[in-house]
């Protein structure tokens, strides 16, 4: 019997990513989505049932989780109330009687004073305190962040964030993650594992003008912003901005690979991708 497996968030930009991998399983696929006008796009990826629902609405999940024996969960950027949103929906899940819940966390949760990591703790505790069978997926910073600013790049032939250009980073493509996410909904090998997830390399801003440098054939400079020149809106995310001056945010790309049985797709494999202008290959 193929159970149901529902996506959340499944029109979005990473949780979308996942719709294909689990269509390339075989796995029986509701989207769960925030517009009806998403629907076409869903099903297309391989959403054989599409529900409207809202995470913030308890009769909408209920019903997007009828009938469901495991669930892909990744919160919306900028979610107010995240963590209460997510125990809020972990309850559901248990309420439902679903089995399986595959969590699109992040690496280092436990870095308190960053709130878009800390705010994820919770929904993991959530689930450790559960019955549930789970998979915690941690991805480093994404290889997609750099899709919005791209064309900026091309035009200026200026790389910039607001912290240091020296400070090393791991990354990762999030169709890997949406690979390994897949593996966990529909096999056994990734339950009950807290994995992270990051490509090869801990580049700073320095290599990675270096990288679309070699693409685009010409001299890509790297600069630091002022957080402080930013708009009103990314304030909240100052005490990252602080840690990322400082620290920077490094793991291992030993796991992914492992789970993956081959090598991450790398960095400068991306920009190429933007610089070919392969927008939908790159998960954009």
């Amino acid at each position: 019997m193929i159970e149901t497996i529902l996506v959340v968030g499944a029109s979005g930009k990473f949780a979308g990513l996942v719709v294909p991998e689990l269509a390339q399983r075989g796995a029986k696929i509701r989207a769960m989505i925030h517009h009806a006008r998403d629907e076409p796009a869903v099903r297309k990826a391989g959403a054989q049932d599409v529900v409207l629902g809202d995470l913030t609405d308890r009769a909408s999940v209920a019903a997007a989780l009828r009938g469901v024996d495991r669930v892909f969960y990744i919160a919306p950027v900028a979610l107010p109330e995240e963590a209460t949103v997510g125990n809020a929906f972990v309850d559901a899940v248990i309420a439902a009687g679903v089995r399986r819940f595959v969590f699109s966390s992040v690496i280092h949760p436990v870095l308190s004073g960053l709130p878009n990591h800390a705010l994820k703790a919770p929904v993991e505790n959530a689930v450790l305190n559960s019955a549930l069978e789970y998979t915690f997926l941690h991805p480093t910073v994404l290889f997609q962040n750099f899709a919005g600013a791209w064309d900026g790049i091309v035009r200026t032939g200026v790389v910039a964030e607001p912290w240091s250009n020296d400070t090393r980073f791991s990354r990762v493509d999030y169709r890997d993650v949406a690979e390994a996410a897949a593996i966990a909904l529909t096999q056994d090998r990734l339950l009950y594992g807290t994995f992270e997830l990051c490509a090869t390399g801990w580049l700073n801003r320095h290599d990675v003008a270096a990288l679309i440098g070699e693409v685009l054939g010409r001299e890509i400079v790297p600069q630091r912003m002022d957080p402080r020149t930013l708009p009103a809106n990314t304030q909240a995310l100052r005490p990252m901005f602080d840690h990322y001056d400082r620290i920077g945010l490094r793991g291992s790309a030993l796991t992914l690979a492992a789970i993956l049985g081959r090598e991450p797709r790398t960095l400068g494999s991306y920009f190429e991708e933007l610089a070919a202008g392969a927008g939908s290959r790159a998960g954009l």
